[in-house]
């Protein structure tokens, strides 16, 4: 039997998460708004705790993502958080979890948006919502938690020329690290639109890692540029009809 491409609990995932490293992505963590277009993007706090603390009494520990390129040194699973675009439900109701759990994860922002809403996602008839600001963000960092870039703007990387792509991919990052005084580490594909030389100018742009959209866990035989990720979400029925135009 085939995994579902999301996730929801543990029970699917046992297995396989004992094989290699899972990297869980969030984009909402908070009530879903009306007449959202994709309403699987939405993740209740509820449902966020209980992802968290069932990871927890199964033994799996909360690690940082720099982590996912080292060797393990205990046989203790591991599990890795990631959220996308940096929504504000995310600082207001994921982060008292994380804190809780004692969980860390990377929130992937769109740097030229801080404060914000997601445009992006208006250009596709989606509802406004709203992104984390620079307070937020600095309250993030000081609970403990990681940021990553997510681009300027948020395009599609294969479609802009190479010199465009270059520029969101190092310009976000040096933007990030100016403001907040931390090193950018970390990267994520916009709607996990990534090929081999958008793959090459995230690694010379000095990014350790970067995340895509394609599903798996990650073992020594993953490259850092190429990580696979697992959405955590309510089932949808129509997920596969809405990937491609709108994972972000």
């Amino acid at each position: 039997m085939s995994l579902p491409h999301y996730y929801s609990s543990l029970g699917p995932f046992r297995a396989t998460f004992q094989r290699g490293d899972p990297v869980l992505t969030y984009h909402h963590v908070g009530p879903r708004p009306r007449n959202v277009r994709i309403k699987g993007l939405y993740v209740s706090p509820k449902l966020f705790a209980r992802q968290m603390s069932e990871l927890a009494e199964e033994g799996f520990a909360s690690a940082p993502l720099a982590a996912i390129t080292w060797a393990r040194s205990t046989a203790q699973p591991r599990f890795f958080l990631t959220f996308d675009d940096g929504f504000r439900d995310v600082f207001e109701h994921a982060l008292p979890v994380l804190k809780l759990q004692r969980c860390c994860g990377v929130v992937f922002l769109v740097s030229s948006l801080l404060g914000e809403t997601n445009e992006w996602q208006q250009r596709a008839g989606d509802v406004t919502m709203p992104l984390m600001d620079e307070a937020q963000v600095r309250d993030w960092l000081a609970a403990g938690q990681q940021i990553g870039s997510h681009t300027q703007t948020h395009p599609r990387l294969t479609q802009l020329p190479v010199r465009k792509a270059a520029e969101e991919i190092v310009a976000s990052k040096e933007s990030l690290e100016d403001r907040f005084g931390v090193a950018l580490e970390h990267f994520c594909y916009p709607y996990g639109d990534w090929n081999e030389t958008v793959r090459d100018l995230v690694q010379a742009a000095g990014y350790k890692t970067a995340s895509t959209t394609d599903t798996g866990v990650n073992t020594a035989a993953t490259s850092p540029y190429e990580l696979k990720r697992f959405t955590a979400r309510y089932p949808s029925r129509n997920l596969k009809s809405v990937w491609s135009r709108f994972w972000g």
